[in-house]
């Protein structure tokens, strides 16, 4: 018995140790493909740091920044207004993109719908949808709306419906099937099978995604900016441009802490919204 361990972990090992083998080795081979070049990161680490530096360096009396937050926060109204219209492009778009993948992930949901074609072509337009960039969006919708916060609205609310529906579509594939079961031999039709039998079983986790979801869409929102798509990001992208450091670096803490209040608030809502759906009727 000693024998047969001692050779099922030898074995166990073996198979370890090709793999880290066969990983070490892809790795080595797509960083070649790449052309990285460590060396050359190493030399520039330098310059990589010092930026970084220079962020938290007053450009008058060569202070740290919060040495003078009067100087350095001096645009705190105008960048509050910005970053309130990032919040609102954010909030808008994640809201409209939670509306269609909610309409599409029934549709998409293998359990729901036995039409190959109906549920294969719902599944394909969410496929297009997450997988463009948003920002790639952006730009198209700035060329054809101009600069504001619609170009913004629009990339995110179709970016958010498709990876919103994605994963509605595998809560509603993952339900209990007797009240599904049970509405269809009752004669329900489909709109009020769902609604009455799919609906207050995924609704939660639903819930959970979007807000998940509304995080992640106020730093995209942050981020479309730099093509014009409304928000804060557009003084961000001009201060790096003219290399200005000081705002820069206070443009990026007020993202930063209202990106922090966000996680914390809409965590704490997911939390409950989980314990709601797992306490007892």
């Amino acid at each position: 018995m000693l024998h047969g361990y001692r050779a099922a972990g030898r074995g166990a090992r073996r198979r370890s140790l090709v793999t880290a083998v066969i990983v070490a080795a892809l790795a080595l081979l797509s960083a070649h493909v790449a052309e990285v070049d460590p060396a050359r990161l190493w030399t520039h680490l330098g310059g990589f740091l010092n930026y970084f530096d220079r962020l938290l360096t007053l450009e008058s009396g060569g202070g740290r920044v919060w040495t003078d937050p009067g100087e350095w926060l001096w645009g705190w109204k105008k960048w509050g207004l910005l970053l309130a219209d990032t919040l609102l492009i954010a909030y808008v778009g994640t809201a409209l993109g939670a509306i269609g993948g909610f309409l599409l992930s029934f549709v998409a949901a293998a359990n729901l719908v036995r039409n190959p074609w109906l549920r294969g072509t719902a599944r394909r337009v969410l496929e297009f949808c997450r997988t463009v960039p948003d920002i790639v969006f952006a730009l198209i919708f700035v060329i054809a709306f101009g600069l504001g916060p619609v170009p913004g609205v629009l990339a995110i609310a179709i970016h958010s419906m498709g990876a919103l529906g994605k994963l509605f579509s595998e809560v509603v594939e993952n339900i209990d099937r007797k009240p599904v079961e049970g509405a269809v031999a009752s004669g329900a039709s489909w709109p009020a099978m769902v609604r009455f039998a799919v609906l207050p079983q995924v609704l939660p986790n639903f819930a959970s995604y979007a807000l998940l979801r509304f995080e992640v869409n106020v730093r995209q929102a942050s981020v479309l900016g730099f093509v014009g798509a409304g928000g804060i990001g557009q003084d961000l992208i001009e201060a790096i441009r003219k290399f200005y450091y000081n705002d820069v670096a206070a443009i990026l803490l007020m993202i930063i802490l209202t990106v922090m209040l966000i996680d914390l608030a809409t965590e704490r809502l997911r939390h409950w919204l989980i314990g709601a759906m797992e306490r007892p009727a």
